[in-house]
């Protein structure tokens, strides 16, 4: 496994984990308003599926791709926390 790919997988879990992360505060704030459970639920689904069917994607090219991946995603969720909590959009 060359370095580039593990680097491709790394930088693609990064854009994955940073729409899941961004798309779940965003889902936080439907739930204060009152009327929005349908749509909810429809981000809440297609935020699972959408990271799942990465993971299990990656998964089948081998261990070292599923943790540069996963990797991303941590490292992704460590930025948009940080920019959360900083009171960015």
């Amino acid at each position: 496994m060359t370095i580039l790919i593990l680097a491709l997988h790394l930088g693609g879990g990064g854009v994955i984990g940073a729409l899941y992360f961004g798309s779940l505060w965003w889902n936080a704030r439907l739930f204060e308003q009152a009327g929005r459970l349908r749509t909810l639920l429809a981000s809440m689904a297609v935020r699972f599926a959408l990271l799942g069917g990465v993971l299990l994607a990656v998964s089948l090219e081998g261990a070292m791709p599923l943790l540069a991946t996963a990797l991303g995603v941590l490292l992704a969720r460590v930025a948009v926390l940080r920019r959360v909590r900083m009171g960015l959009p």
